[in-house]
């Protein structure tokens, strides 16, 4: 099956939602590149986000990602993941509608905290009560994420073949994606 893509799509979504081993699959099975804007950012700035946050603070950061989500907006489509944090702006939200389409990984809060409880790579997760943070970031968050023009839920025992197979479908279902099937 060969795929076109004429638009990027835009993974959101908390931390632990899946938004990069997903966009991977997803990018593979549509014969698309996969770019991760976590990724360009730590290439950009030559130190991992962590440092970043540390170093310059999180304003800094989410400068820093405003502008390397508008440079990969401007390449050729791809499937793109972003930080948890990208569509809470509202200049980021404006950009992604025009130039592509942003696409929620839905997850529940207790399979988010399941998923990155045991990690130590999340800047915002660093604090005395992480799984307060994160119940905190997903209610202040979950109202943005629901303004993106395709959501698609996750399930706790649904595997990553399952999960793209759902994205793809919901993609190839919704004519506003960009995404066809070639015959």
């Amino acid at each position: 099956m060969r795929y076109t893509l004429s638009k990027t799509i835009v993974f959101v979504g908390l931390m632990g939602a899946g938004k990069t081993a997903v966009g991977r699959l997803v990018a593979q099975e549509l014969g698309v590149a996969f770019v991760d804007s976590d990724e360009e950012i730590v290439k950009a700035a030559n130190m991992s986000i962590t440092e970043i946050f540390q170093r310059d603070g999180e304003a800094f950061f989410r400068q820093k990602e405003s502008q390397i989500l508008d440079r990969l907006l401007d390449g050729p489509p791809c499937i793109l993941s972003t930080g948890g944090g990208v569509y809470m702006k509202e200049e980021n939200r404006a950009l992604i509608s025009k130039k592509g389409m942003a696409l929620w990984l839905r997850v529940d809060l207790n399979l988010l905290w399941k998923r990155v409880k045991n990690k130590n790579t999340r800047p915002l997760l660093q604090v005395a009560d992480p799984k307060a943070k994160l119940t905190e970031l997903h209610t202040e968050r979950t109202p943005y994420y629901a303004k993106a023009d395709l959501i698609v839920d996750s399930e706790i025992n649904i595997s990553l073949d399952d999960m793209t197979e759902k994205c793809i479908n919901s993609l190839l279902n919704n004519p506003l994606s960009g995404v066809s099937k070639e015959e």
